[in-house]
């Protein structure tokens, strides 16, 4: 059992909330720079952009929204929005980074490389069927030519991930991957020394281990995510 990591938020909500608005703002700082601004002395956030930071409060509404969504620039070159796939009830949730390729092209999660392995990981080990978990990412649409997502990204898609969490209500969540797991939980403990370690949220246990896409690259790191993955079935057994 790892103890709790310092977090912005305890909550997270109020915090994603704050990095809405934030994302909101910035976009229209750019938006006067490409215009011709080079200087102004204040911005007011409009009551109508405020009301903007309310995201809707069901799953359904939500995908909507994000689907509609030109807050960063993974917006201009996107062929599809993969905003989640799943139990809307799912106990047990999966997040990695960014959809692959693949995904992006056809708009499914499960399929290509990463997706076709991580079906397995749910399937033959977890003895689960892909339609009783939930799948996400950081962000819901994949980085153009090969590019990495940049923490500007990830802070304008943070606020729907964190209302997928709190409307789907997880116990367990498993992230994929440095990346998910630094940025859902504040802490930037390397993933080897953290993988497979139970990191306890007010209503949900965190669970790090690797991304398939690392497993494809390095494959002697399969054995440590079996481990992980059996640990994430004995946990989930007894929540059962």
């Amino acid at each position: 059992m790892v103890a709790n990591p310092p977090y912005k938020d305890s909550l997270g909500y109020n915090f994603a909330m704050k990095n809405l608005k934030n994302a909101l703002l910035l976009k229209q700082l750019y938006l006067m720079r490409i215009l011709g601004y080079r200087y102004v002395d204040n911005i007011a956030i409009s009551d109508a952009t405020e009301h903007n930071v309310i995201l809707p409060s069901n799953i359904e509404n939500l995908e909507k929204q994000a689907k509609k969504c030109m807050l960063c620039e993974l917006s201009k070159t996107r062929k599809s929005v993969l905003f989640g796939v799943g139990d809307k009830k799912a106990k047990i949730m999966f997040i990695g980074d960014a959809p692959s390729t693949s995904e992006d092209n056809e708009g499914k999660f499960f399929i290509g490389r990463f997706g076709e392995m991580l079906s397995d990981m749910i399937t033959k080990v977890l003895k689960l069927q892909t339609k009783d978990v939930y799948v996400t990412n950081l962000v819901k649409c994949k980085p153009y030519g090969g590019k990495k997502i940049s923490p500007i990204d990830i802070h304008a898609c943070h606020p729907y991930l964190m209302k997928q969490i709190e409307l789907i209500k997880p116990k367990i969540v498993v992230t994929l991957g440095e990346k998910a797991y630094q940025n859902l939980s504040g802490d930037d403990t390397a993933l080897e020394q953290i993988r497979g370690a139970l990191i306890q949220r007010n209503n949900y246990t965190i669970i790090p281990t690797y991304h398939p896409s690392f497993l494809l690259k390095n494959p002697s790191y399969k054995k440590d995510v079996m481990e992980d993955l059996k640990k994430i079935k004995e946990v989930l057994e007894q929540m059962l």
